[in-house]
């Protein structure tokens, strides 16, 4: 039959082993260590004499001992951040001994004057200090400290000990966590500083990306960007031309004056050469008024002709004779009109192949093409998708207000896997549609649009063949969005010319309204 005492050993022992599964369970739930100190001190009181609890930590760098944490139970004066030379305080003397401490009475301990006289102030009897150590080294000491003298025995501090290893654990895991974080920040920043650092230095402010093969097309930019040569951009749909014909534009001697654009493919056939050379008052029907065309007012300056291989033939003889002698006359007029233009072309189509079919003039071709440029496509320069996903994460978070600003490893690396077809397009449209489909702060991205293919055209149902035929034609204006010439349009969909299916769009009164 057990004793009183045997007892009251026994309800100890359980009490304490009920603190430690307490402690155990608030590391789990809780990783800030400051939550998981002031558990301890409000815990243990019940098992153990203990009214501070103080977390020191080694620091290599100067060998030092620093107070990392000191929480109390009672109302007290508590100092903190105190570092001490190994020999100054008690817990440099547990780190290095790797030995628990126990001081019965604080005012009989000279070997930490200074220590001791902190610990006076604060009502502190007597104490007891325990190492912090992992299976990967010392970390620190752990100080318990009670308002009562000679409080510890041998038997507290085993138990204390066993405290320590569970908070030894959650600190090195912490310390390692804030290691990381901490490298992460450090290159995330030092990635946004050479972006900075390479739109800086070249000047390209809107152009984003650090692969060799845009930065071969940069380097090649910075070339012929101070000469008045003519620039053929080439390259597919979705690259970025227009970004590179303005970043010649800007480094060029023209800066100061107006850069023009005009995109040859959306303008229908029979207006073309009016938004090129302008027009008389009277110059054709519903020519009500003077109109001043795009080389005249990029005069002194840049003109940019988009997707330039969408000239109708009949006018690249008028292009090329503006080129070569820098004049022109306005439709309906026969005044002569001197300009200065450095004109930038750009097209998605092969120029060459044209000029072979007698679909673009050779003398055109190799006006055009004194200076070409070769935009890269954007699967030729994959490591750039991750720089441009958060460029766009974070231009159309700061348009909607949206604070979306993490993007998971796994959805940049399926990003930087896939083709893109519509290149910088392409990708810029997915990530506006993320971010407003994001609702946390992370990227949603719907990747599974990426493996998604178009679906077939539905079976034809018409009645008659022209029926038939205008169905067909408005299925391929609509995957192409509308778009006729280019090789992308509908025209190259449905194997005919851009000038066939004009016609036969106003045979049939196909229009997008229609």
């Amino acid at each position: 039959m057990s004793s009183p005492i045997d007892a009251m050993q026994d309800s100890a022992l359980v009490q304490r082993y009920r603190a430690l599964l307490d402690l155990s369970e608030c590391l789990v739930i809780h990783s800030d260590l400051g939550t998981v100190v002031d558990t301890l001190v409000h815990r243990l009181p019940a098992v153990v004499h203990v009214n501070f609890v103080a977390v020191s930590l080694h620091e290599p760098d100067t060998n030092t001992m620093r107070l990392h944490m000191l929480k109390a139970n009672i109302p007290a004066d508590i100092t903190g951040g105190h570092v001490c030379a190994m020999d100054e305080s008690p817990a440099g003397w547990v780190w290095d001994k790797q030995a628990p401490l126990i001081v019965d009475d604080i005012t009989q301990e000279t070997r930490w004057p200074r220590v001791m006289r902190l610990m006076h102030e604060d009502g502190i009897k007597s104490f007891c200090s325990v190492p912090l150590t992992t299976a990967s080294g010392r970390i620190g000491a752990m100080g318990f400290a009670s308002i009562t003298p000679a409080a510890y025995a041998d038997g507290d501090a085993e138990f204390l000990q066993q405290i320590a290893r569970q908070v030894a654990i959650a600190i090195d895991n912490a310390l390692a966590y804030q290691k990381i974080t901490e490298l992460n920040k450090k290159l995330e920043h030092e990635k946004h500083y050479l972006e900075e650092e390479i739109r800086t230095e070249h000047r390209f402010d809107e152009i984003i990306g650090d692969s060799a093969a845009l930065k071969n097309t940069l380097r090649q930019v910075e070339v012929v960007a101070p000469t008045d040569s003519t620039v053929l951009i080439l390259g597919e749909t979705g690259t970025g031309k227009e970004l590179i014909a303005r970043a010649i534009h800007r480094l060029s001697g023209r800066r100061e004056r107006t850069f023009v654009k005009l995109n040859c493919a959306a303008i229908p056939t029979g207006l073309l050469e009016s938004e090129l050379f302008g027009h008389e008052r009277g110059a054709f029907t519903g020519a009500i008024a003077r109109k001043v065309g795009r080389f005249e007012l990029a005069d002194g300056g840049t003109l940019f002709l988009d997707e330039v291989g969408d000239v109708p033939l009949e006018l690249q003889s008028k292009l090329l004779r503006v080129l070569q002698e820098q004049e022109f006359e306005r439709l309906g007029s026969t005044r002569t009109i001197k300009v200065d233009v450095r004109l930038v072309a750009a097209t998605n189509r092969d120029l060459v192949q044209m000029v072979g079919d007698k679909e673009f003039r050779s003398d055109l071709y190799y006006r055009l093409n004194v200076f070409p440029i070769v935009m890269p496509a954007l699967r030729e320069r994959r490591e750039d998708v991750p720089v441009l996903t958060r460029y766009f994460t974070e231009m159309y978070g700061r348009r909607m207000g949206k604070p979306v600003n993490r993007i998971s490893s796994e959805t940049l690396e399926a990003l930087s896997g896939y083709d893109w077809p519509g290149n910088i397009r392409e990708l810029e449209n997915l990530i506006e549609r993320a971010v407003i489909l994001s609702s946390g702060p992370e990227l949603r991205v719907p990747l599974g649009e990426l493996k998604r293919t178009a679906p077939p055209f539905a079976a034809n149902h018409a009645v008659t063949l022209e029926a038939a035929e205008r169905d067909h034609i408005v299925r391929a204006l609509d995957a192409a969005n509308w778009v006729i010439g280019g090789p992308d349009g509908a025209a190259k969909r449905l194997g005919m010319k851009r000038t066939t299916l004009q016609s036969k769009m106003q045979k049939l009164g196909i229009s997008r309204t229609s």
